[in-house]
C-alpha cells in the first residue's frame, strides 16, 4: 500500500511548527525520523510560509494554502468526473478495419506486421463477423494480386471476377449491414509497382484516371459502399464522381486520400501486398512530408470535386495536418494509422517497453483529439474488444 505523507505546517510568531501526523499507521509513524519543531534545530531552515514575504500563506484552518480560485485538477479528481468532462471519446463506430486478402485457401502471416494476416476469402468472412460482434461495422479491402495478373495498365483492377469484386459481394451478401470500402489505385495490379500507368519512367496522370474510373465502376457494381482513391492523381476525385453518377451510383461515397504523403512508414503494408515500387519512389504524386499548407490545396480541390470524406495518411506523425483539415473543411476527416506506426508499437510491446492496450487506446484517442472523425487502424478489432472488456460498449 502506498501512503501519501502530509506534513501540515502552522506558522507562529517565531517560525513554524510541524503538526504531528497522528493519522499515520503506528508502524509507519515509528519509522519516521524525529520531527524538529523549530528552524534553529532543523537541518533545513526554509519555510515557505515564514518570513516578511512568505511564498505561501495559510488558510483559516492554518493549512498551507495557494489562493487560486481556478483549479483544473477538480475536474480530474475521480474517474466519474473525468468521464463526465471527457472531450473526445473513441468508439468502434469510428473505426475502419483494413483487411488484406489473397486467392489462397489459407491465411498467411505478415512477418513485418505481427498479428496481421493475408486472409483467404472464407476466413475474411470469419474476421468480419468477429469484428462486427465488437461493434466494428466498416471494412476496407486490400488485395495481394498474383504476379502473372499484373500489367502496366492494371487491367485486373476492373476484372468483375477479380478478387476484390468477389470479396465485396461475399461480405455484402452475408453481412448487408456492413459498410465495405474499396481501395482505388493501380499499384496492387501494376507490374511497375506504382499507383498509375508508367511511360518512360513517368506516372501518367490522365491515362491513370481513365483506368481508375473503370475500377470504381467495377467495384460499385459488386456492392462497394465507399470507394477510396489512394492514387493521388490530380483531378481523379471529380472524374470518379462523374463516372459513378453517370452509371447511377449516386449513393456510393468517395473517401479521398487527400493528404497522402510520400512516407517511409508504408514499408510493412507494401510487404503485405508485395507492391513495392518497381523503380524510384512515389514523390512525384504523393505529398512532400515537409509541406503542410499543400494539404489545404488538396483538400479544397477534393471537396470541390465531390469528395464525401477527406483522409490524412500517415496518422500519428501528421496530427497537425489532421487538425488543419478539420479547421478548414466541414467534411468528415479520416486518419490512417498506417502499417509502420502499427509495427513500431508491436515491436515495442514485444520488447516489453510499452503496455499494448494503454498505448493503443491512447494513440486512437489522439487521432480523435486532433480532429479525426474516422480512424483506419489494424487495431480496430482488438481495440473494440478492449473497449467491450472495459464495459465501455
Amino acid at each position: 500500500m502506498k501512503f501519501v505523507l502530509l506534513s501540515i505546517l502552522a506558522s507562529t510568531a517565531s517560525g513554524f511548527t510541524i503538526l504531528s501526523p497522528s493519522f499515520l499507521p503506528t508502524s509507519l509513524s515509528s519509522s519516521l525520523p524525529p520531527l524538529k519543531s523549530t528552524p534553529d534545530n532543523s537541518d533545513y531552515d526554509f519555510s515557505p510560509t515564514s518570513g516578511s514575504q512568505p511564498a505561501l500563506i495559510t488558510n483559516n484552518n492554518s493549512d498551507v494554502w495557494v489562493p487560486q480560485r481556478s483549479r483544473p485538477r477538480r475536474n480530474r479528481k475521480s474517474q466519474a468526473v473525468r468521464d463526465m468532462v471527457k472531450e473526445n471519446l473513441v468508439t468502434p463506430a469510428n473505426f475502419i478495419y483494413p483487411l488484406f486478402i489473397h486467392e489462397e485457401s489459407f491465411n498467411t502471416a505478415i512477418e513485418s506486421m505481427p498479428g496481421c494476416e493475408r486472409h483467404s476469402l472464407d476466413h475474411m468472412l470469419v474476421e468480419v463477423e468477429e469484428a462486427m460482434r465488437y461493434g466494428v461495422k466498416t471494412f476496407v479491402l486490400f488485395p495481394k494480386v498474383p504476379d502473372e495478373l499484373k500489367t502496366n495498365l492494371g487491367v485486373e483492377a476492373y476484372n468483375p471476377n477479380g478478387i476484390v469484386p468477389r470479396a465485396v459481394s461475399m461480405i455484402k451478401d452475408k453481412f448487408p449491414e456492413a459498410t465495405v470500402c474499396t481501395d482505388v489505385a493501380l499499384d496492387p495490379y501494376s507490374d511497375q509497382g506504382h499507383d498509375g500507368v508508367v511511360s518512360d519512367g513517368k506516372i501518367l496522370n490522365d491515362i491513370t484516371i481513365n483506368q481508375l474510373c473503370k475500377q470504381v465502376i467495377c467495384q460499385a457494381r459488386a456492392g462497394s459502399d465507399v470507394v477510396a482513391p489512394s492514387d493521388m492523381m490530380d483531378g481523379r476525385v471529380g472524374a470518379i464522381r462523374d463516372a459513378l453518377d453517370s452509371e447511377g451510383f449516386t449513393d456510393v461515397s468517395i473517401l479521398a486520400y487527400t493528404a497522402k504523403y510520400a512516407s517511409a512508414y508504408y514499408g510493412p503494408f507494401r510487404d503485405a501486398l508485395d507492391s513495392h515500387p518497381g523503380f524510384g519512389d512515389k514523390k512525384t504524386y504523393q505529398q512532400d512530408p515537409s509541406n503542410g499548407r499543400e494539404a489545404l490545396i488538396e483538400a479544397m480541390l477534393d471537396e470541390a470535386e465531390g469528395a464525401d470524406m477527406l483522409m490524412v495518411k500517415p496518422g500519428m506523425p501528421y496530427l497537425d495536418i489532421i487538425r488543419r483539415l478539420k479547421d478548414n473543411s466541414n467534411l468528415p476527416i479520416a486518419a490512417y494509422h498506417v502499417s509502420g506506426e502499427y509495427s513500431m508499437l508491436k515491436a515495442a510491446v514485444e520488447k516489453g517497453w510499452l503496455d499494448e492496450k494503454d498505448v493503443v487506446l491512447e494513440t486512437l484517442t489522439c487521432f480523435k483529439r486532433a480532429g479525426a472523425d474516422i480512424i483506419l487502424t489494424y487495431y480496430a478489432k482488438q481495440a473494440a474488444k478492449w473497449m467491450a472488456e472495459d464495459g465501455l460498449y
